[in-house]
């Protein structure tokens, strides 16, 4: 089986705090090391009740401090909300209280609503548009400076973080391919254009001093439990989530909720079954069966898994399982 990795969006759940989010986060890291997990990323969103990682440099080093050898990482930095400058010393600092563990997944969505977005703007003309410059300006700052360089990213410089490009359209597949850099998709919740994307991407890579072949990490959903039926019911967390975004009215993760599918609308049902196609859900050999197959379909380098689980220790045991499940 390939490398498993952890993607945690270090979610508050309803009857809970941004506190107790935070140490969850720290406890399934811990976990996730002990499982032998290759890394586990953390995402960039904003002004959302439902996820703690607003500040994702700052909840990478509380998970790093808490772990010895697991990669950590973003999954990712929205760089349209940042100067490239910022970043490379935010993750360079990383880097070098951690060296050989931090990576710098990047993305160029805002991560949030459009006030809020706005609100984010290092200026006001910024734009998506400006998203290739702005990750070879930073790719620029990671590298060892050179002489005479009149702007030089301290801590930074020399470092040479490893990054990722992410995405969930085919625009993403295309830079990832032109730049040389791993690609990592968002399957998990937005997996139309997966495939092509991921032949976009293979078909048009070109080498780089970072990487000398194309690497797919791919998102995908784990709901295991010691029966289908439970999973099934811990999957109804995630599903009210995305259907309470879809109507507009967003909030901190509710408990599953037996029976969920049965009261909702064709158009909501079938909103939830593109957007979680890429899921595996059920008791360890349903996962296993799951997951190998969709390896094989896809050809992924690596999973990122997502187990967007309501109760901490139902998670733990999740990620746990679907472990144990591919061996």
């Amino acid at each position: 089986m390939i490398p498993l990795s952890i993607l945690d969006v270090t979610a508050v759940p309803e009857g809970s705090t941004t506190a107790q989010a935070l140490e969850n986060a720290r406890d399934l890291a811990q976990h996730a090391e002990r499982l032998g997990y290759h890394r586990l990323w953390v995402a960039e969103h904003h002004n959302m009740q439902s996820i703690a990682s607003a500040a994702t440099s700052i909840v990478i080093a509380h998970l790093a401090n808490a772990t010895t050898s697991i990669r950590l990482g973003s999954g990712g930095i929205m760089l349209p909300n940042h100067a490239p400058l910022i970043i490379a010393e935010q993750f360079g600092t990383l880097a070098t209280l951690f060296p050989g563990r931090i990576d710098l997944g990047l993305g160029r969505a805002p991560g949030t609503d459009q006030v809020t977005a706005r609100a984010l703007r290092r200026n006001l003309s910024g734009s998506v548009d400006d998203f290739p410059n702005d990750v070879l300006e930073l790719q620029h700052y990671l590298k060892p400076a050179q002489p005479g360089q009149a702007v030089v990213a301290t801590p930074g410089a020399g470092t040479e973080v490893p990054l990722w490009i992410l995405g969930s359209s085919l625009y993403g597949a295309g830079l990832a391919a032109m730049l040389g850099l791993p690609f990592a998709f968002a399957s998990h919740f937005a997996p139309a254009h997966m495939e092509q994307a991921i032949d976009i991407y293979r078909e048009q890579f070109q080498p780089s001093a970072q990487l000398e072949k194309p690497y797919v990490m791919l998102g995908y959903n784990v709901f295991a439990a010691d029966t289908d039926e439970e999973a099934q019911l811990l999957q109804t967390s995630m599903m009210q989530t995305f259907v309470r975004l879809w109507r507009g009215t967003p909030g901190k993760m509710p408990p599953p909720q037996a029976g969920y599918w049965d009261t909702l609308g064709p158009q909501e049902q079938q909103m939830l079954g593109a957007m979680l196609r890429c899921s595996a859900v059920g008791d360890p050999d349903t996962v296993a069966t799951a997951m190998h197959a969709f390896v094989a379909s896809t050809g992924a380098d690596e999973l990122m898994l997502m187990s967007s689980i309501h109760d901490h220790q139902k998670r733990l045991r999740s990620f746990e399982l679907a472990a144990a499940a591919v061996g």
